[in-house]
């Protein structure tokens, strides 16, 4: 396909920006850009290496998803009623994804729409925490056992945001979190948890259309990116709760307004 080095390259990139409210997807096409990696084959390696850092999730979040597996009376997130959350939050985005796949290929990829994606999404970013800071003092949820079906729900809603390319599922499903009484860091917890079965079903299904475009030789090149997108996707979830204890999200807002006008300058084409 290319040299390794692509391959690591990509990874990092996908692994360090898949999780945090800054868009894996503007951030892949400028790094693709920049090393001349583009074409069909380039952009459904960028969505296979998204498994790594969804098995990175996985992994942390463990004991969460085996207890999927069985009710523990100790834990509201578990068993049939987690399984339930998850599908609530998954619904809308995998519906809607679905219905309009082509139109957003077709319309949403573009420098304008991911630039302003990009804007936009600071912009929300900002007054979700405005909106935050004034109501410090009134009690939010707090734990992922405190998730309720109606918050849930609610998330999925907002979740819808992130199939406009450059929105960011994370930063969406966490201000959707916020927004509707969450803390901060269960906002973002749950984001990890829900961005699984909504990846794994997204990846899954372009998989399915593009994997004839590999041959054998690609192996290696593919494994590489999704080893690399496994281990620095698991340093970004760990680092970013840390800092979400300390800071809010006000830096990736500033971080995404910085951002936009370059994607809109640089991007291919």
């Amino acid at each position: 396909m290319a040299p390794w080095y692509i391959a690591v390259i990509m990874g990092l990139v996908e692994g360090l920006t898949e999780f945090l409210p800054v868009s894996s997807t503007g951030h892949l096409i400028l790094a693709g850009h920049i090393l001349d990696f583009t074409g069909p084959k380039a952009d459904t390696f960028e969505i296979a290496i998204q498994l790594g850092a969804i098995l990175a999730v996985v992994v942390l979040y463990r004991e969460r998803f085996l207890g999927l597996l069985k009710t523990d009376p100790a834990r509201n997130f578990s068993g049939p009623r987690g399984i339930w959350l998850l599908f609530l939050t998954s619904l809308p985005a995998l519906a809607i994804g679905f219905a309009l796949h082509h139109a957003i290929k077709e319309h949403l990829f573009g420098p304008r729409t991911v630039a302003l994606a990009f804007g936009v999404g600071a912009l929300m970013m900002l007054w979700v925490e405005h909106l935050a800071s004034k109501r410090s003092r009134v009690r939010q949820v707090s734990g992922l056992d405190s998730v309720s079906p109606r918050l849930a729900l609610s998330i999925g809603l907002y979740q819808c945001l992130a199939l406009w390319p450059g929105f960011s599922r994370s930063g969406a499903t966490i201000m959707g979190g916020m927004l509707c009484g969450a803390e901060r860091k269960t906002a973002a917890e749950y984001s990890f948890l829900a961005a699984v079965p909504v990846m794994c079903a997204a990846v899954g299904y372009d998989m399915l259309k593009n994997w004839r475009l590999f041959d054998s030789a690609d192996f290696v090149f593919l494994a590489i990116g999704f080893v690399v997108s496994f281990i620095t996707g698991w340093a970004a979830v760990k680092g970013f709760i840390g800092l979400l204890s300390r800071f809010t999200l006000r830096p990736f807002a500033w971080y995404r307004l910085a951002m936009a006008p370059l994607i809109w300058m640089y991007w291919p084409g």
